[in-house]
């Protein structure tokens, strides 16, 4: 690992340490895991804009649809 150096307003730094006590962490710690959380969640956006670009781009035919959702398995409600 390396160690980073990263500005914070002091809000920020205070809340930021908060809740890594009460989660019975550290700050590099709380910090990291967030980080990584915006990251997966940045890839998950970009691969859903490439997808709905792709289907605009190529729009499903309606026989492919519904081949689709007949395959769905939908739990009973």
């Amino acid at each position: 690992m390396k160690t980073v150096q990263i500005v914070l307003d002091e809000t920020l730094l205070r809340a930021t340490d908060r809740a890594a006590r009460r989660l019975r962490s550290n700050r590099s710690a709380f910090v990291r895991e967030a980080l990584e959380q915006r990251l997966r969640r940045l890839a998950l956006e970009a691969a859903e804009r490439r997808d709905r670009e792709g289907y605009r781009r190529i729009p499903q035919e309606i026989d492919e649809v519904r081949m689709w959702e007949a395959e769905a398995a939908w739990p009973p409600e």
